[in-house]
């Protein structure tokens, strides 16, 4: 009998030991699965962030360099009608110095022609400067909040 109750008890022991040892297995495969599944989720996580900026980026872009464009324009506009002003100034000037009666008038002429002309030009550079600085201002606009966003996608990134 005491071999058979060895037998037993070594059965009995072999079997808790391999009942032991599967469930040390599936609670190992359980906690691996659960690791896998939650570092899943937060690479996932991750990307969604990543693309959610980049999308945002992108539009943030798009809107800058359509006001750019506007912008630009503009510039183009006011210095076409700026141009076309001033040759036609230049030539009805440069006819009425030609028909001028007297050299002092033909002086006098020219003389408020290039005051004229002057004034016209530095009040033409202002305009110009005040629509390209509003354009750079209103282009960077969509752009400026653009640098915190990719921090806090690297920073929710590092959390994860």
């Amino acid at each position: 009998m005491t071999n058979s109750k060895t037998k037993n008890g070594a059965k009995t022991a072999a079997h808790t030991a391999a009942h032991t040892a599967a469930h040390a297995a599936e609670t190992a495969m359980k906690n691996g699965s659960e690791a896998f599944k939650s570092g899943f989720e937060k690479v996932v996580e991750s990307y969604d962030h990543f693309f959610g900026y980049s999308r945002e980026t992108v539009e943030a872009c798009v809107k800058a360099a359509n006001v750019a464009g506007r912008g630009v324009e503009t510039l183009h506009n006011e210095l076409y009608t700026y141009s076309r002003r001033s040759v036609e100034d230049s030539i009805s000037t440069a006819k009425a110095v030609l028909g001028s009666k007297s050299v002092h008038e033909a002086f006098e002429l020219q003389t408020d022609f290039v005051k004229s002309a002057f004034d016209a030009y530095v009040g033409e550079m202002t305009k110009l400067s005040q629509i390209a600085f509003s354009t750079a201002k209103d282009a960077m606009g969509p752009l400026q909040g653009r640098v915190q966003a990719w921090v806090d996608v690297v920073e929710s990134a590092r959390a994860a």
